[in-house]
């Protein structure tokens, strides 16, 4: 099982509130941790790819089943 230092729900949030959440999280946590992320918008999946190619962060997992999201983020170094 994949382990995560933080698991954050958006279940139900509509966009631009998941990906707020998202950037408020990964801001005090540590470069390489993981941030699990569950989700409902289907907007995210487009903002979350672009978010992590311009913040500098890894987007380990994208996966939808049964009309939600799940993502996993690595931290970038210096972010």
């Amino acid at each position: 099982m994949a382990q995560y230092e933080r698991t954050l729900d958006a279940k139900g949030l509509t966009c631009p509130l998941p990906l707020l959440k998202v950037r408020q999280s990964l801001s005090d946590m540590c470069a390489d941790d993981v941030l699990h992320i569950e989700a409902t918008d289907p907007g995210s999946w487009r903002d979350f790819e672009s978010f992590v190619a311009q913040a500098g962060h890894a987007l380990l997992r994208q996966e939808e089943r049964d009309g939600v999201f799940y993502y996993s983020i690595a931290k970038g170094a210096g972010r």
